[in-house]
C-alpha cells in the first residue's frame, strides 16, 4: 500500500497470526504480545482464539441504529413510593433504558447486582430509583456510592436531588479537590447518602470523620475505570470496613479478571445483567494501516503532516520504546511529548498538560501510564505497537470520540 493510506479488511477477515516472517510492532519497541481471547473484549491474557484484526475496523457510515428493545416496565410499573414516582415522572421519564428496566426490580428485592453496560446507559436511575425507595422505607438505612471521578460524583448528586425532591432525604458530596473542611462539617448531619471518590473517601475515614459500619447499602459505579486508575486497594479497604451483611451494587463496562475477583470476593450470589450493546463506542471511527518491514516511522510521519492530525494520541509496548519514538518524532521536527513509567509524576504532569493544551501535537504512551486518561479534543489515536489483549485495544481508543465528538483509532499491521 501506499504510504499513509488505509487499509480497510473486510469484516469476514481471517484470524490474524503471527507467522515466520511477521513481526508485531517494529522499531524497537519490545516484545511480541499475546492476544488473549475469552469472552467480555478479550480480559483474559492468556489462551482462548488469537483476535481478529477485522475487530480493529468500524468504518462511520452514517446509518440509523434502531435497537430493538421494548421494555417490560413502565416507570409507573415499578412497585416504589408514589411520591418517588411523581418525581420520575416530573423528570420526564416514561419508560426506562434496558439497565433500568432490568436492574430496578432486583434492587428493589433487595439482590446484589452485577450491571454490565456501557457509559450513559441510564445506571444512576437505575440504583437511585430502588435506592431512594429503600431510604423511604427506612429512613435509617444509609447508602455508600464510590465513583472514579468528581465530575461523576456531582452528577449522581445532581441526580438524587432530583429524584428525592421533597422528600426530606439528604446527601454529602465527598471529592478530592473540594473543600474536606466543608465535607467534614457536613458529615456530621444526618446524610441518607455519601457519593465520593475512593481517595478522599478513605481520607476521612481516616481521619474518623467517617465510618462505614453502619452503612448497609454500597454502590461501585464504573469499577472498571476505579481499577484502570489505580483504586483496587482503596476499593477494597472500604468494602472491608461495611458490614458482611451489606447490599452490593457493582456496574461495569468491563470485566478483567480483576473486577471478577472483587465480585466474587464481596458479593453474595449476585445477579449479573448485561446489556452492554458494544465493545467500542460507535463515534469512534477504527481502521488498520497495513505497513511493509522498516516503513512505520515513514507512514507515521506522513500522517502527522495531514491537516487533521492535529491531537494524536500514540500507543507503544515499552518504556524505552515510546521514548525513542518520541525523541525520533522531535528529531523529524514534529511537537511531541511521552509519558511511562520512568519519568517521574512532575515530567509526565508536564508533558500531559503540553498535550491538553496543544502546544505539542502528539503525546506518545504506555497502556499503564495513559490509564484513566480523560484528554478533551483528541483527534486520533494510532496504535503504533499493536495491545496485548483487545481489552487494552478497547481502552487504548476510549481516549479519542469522548464527550459525543468523533475520533479515529488507526491499528498498524506489518
Amino acid at each position: 500500500m501506499n504510504k499513509g493510506h488505509y487499509s480497510h479488511a473486510p469484516r469476514g477477515h481471517a484470524p490474524f497470526r503471527k507467522g515466520p516472517s511477521q513481526k508485531f510492532g517494529g522499531g524497537g519497541f519490545g516484545r511480541r504480545p499475546s492476544f488473549g481471547g475469552g469472552s467480555r473484549g478479550g480480559s483474559r491474557r492468556s489462551g482462548g482464539a488469537r483476535i481478529d484484526i477485522s475487530r480493529f475496523i468500524n468504518k462511520a457510515v452514517i446509518t440509523e441504529d434502531v435497537p430493538n428493545f421494548v421494555p417490560e416496565h413502565a416507570f409507573t410499573d415499578f412497585a416504589v413510593d408514589t411520591r418517588l414516582k411523581a418525581n420520575i415522572v416530573a423528570k420526564g421519564y416514561l419508560l426506562p433504558t434496558p439497565i433500568q428496566d432490568r436492574v430496578i426490580p432486583h434492587i428493589l428485592r433487595g439482590s446484589d447486582v452485577v450491571g454490565i453496560a456501557n457509559t450513559g446507559t441510564g445506571k444512576t436511575a437505575a440504583f437511585l430509583i430502588p435506592l431512594i425507595d429503600k431510604m423511604l422505607k427506612n429512613p435509617k438505612a444509609e447508602v455508600l456510592v464510590i465513583v472514579p471521578t468528581r465530575e461523576l460524583a456531582n452528577q449522581i448528586d445532581e441526580e438524587f436531588k432530583a429524584f428525592a425532591k421533597g422528600l426530606k432525604l439528604f446527601s454529602v458530596t465527598c471529592i478530592g479537590g473540594a473543600n474536606i473542611g466543608k465535607q467534614i462539617r457536613d458529615l456530621k448531619y444526618r446524610n441518607n447518602i455519601v457519593i465520593g471518590t475512593p481517595g478522599r473517601l478513605k481520607d476521612l475515614i481516616e481521619r474518623k470523620n467517617l465510618s462505614l459500619s453502619t452503612f448497609s447499602t454500597v454502590v461501585l459505579d464504573e469499577a472498571d475505570r476505579m481499577l484502570d486508575m489505580g483504586f483496587i486497594n482503596d476499593m477494597k479497604f472500604m468494602l472491608a470496613m461495611m458490614p458482611k451483611d451489606r447490599h452490593t451494587l457493582f456496574f461495569s463496562a468491563t470485566v478483567s479478571r480483576e473486577i471478577e475477583t472483587l465480585i466474587k470476593d464481596f458479593l453474595k450470589e449476585p445477579v449479573t445483567i448485561s446489556v452492554k450493546t458494544a465493545e467500542t463506542a460507535e463515534n469512534v471511527e477504527q481502521d488498520i494501516v497495513r505497513v511493509k518491514n522498516g516503513s512505520k516511522i515513514e507512514t507515521l510521519h506522513e500522517m502527522l503532516l495531514k491537516k487533521d492530525f492535529d491531537k494524536v494520541l500514540i500507543f507503544g509496548r515499552t518504556k524505552h520504546g515510546v521514548e525513542k519514538l518520541s525523541k525520533t518524532l522531535i528529531e523529524r521536527g514534529f511537537k511531541a511529548e511521552s509519558i511511562h513509567g520512568d519519568k517521574n509524576q512532575s515530567r509526565r504532569q508536564r508533558a500531559l498538560s503540553l498535550f491538553k493544551d496543544s502546544k505539542v501535537q502528539v503525546l506518545v504512551a504506555t497502556d499503564v501510564a495513559a490509564r484513566g486518561l480523560d484528554i478533551r479534543d483528541v483527534s486520533h489515536v494510532i496504535n503504533y505497537d499493536l495491545p496485548e489483549t483487545y481489552d487494552d485495544y478497547v481502552h487504548r481508543i476510549g481516549r479519542t470520540g469522548r464527550g459525543g465528538k468523533k475520533g479515529k483509532a488507526l491499528t498498524f499491521v506489518e
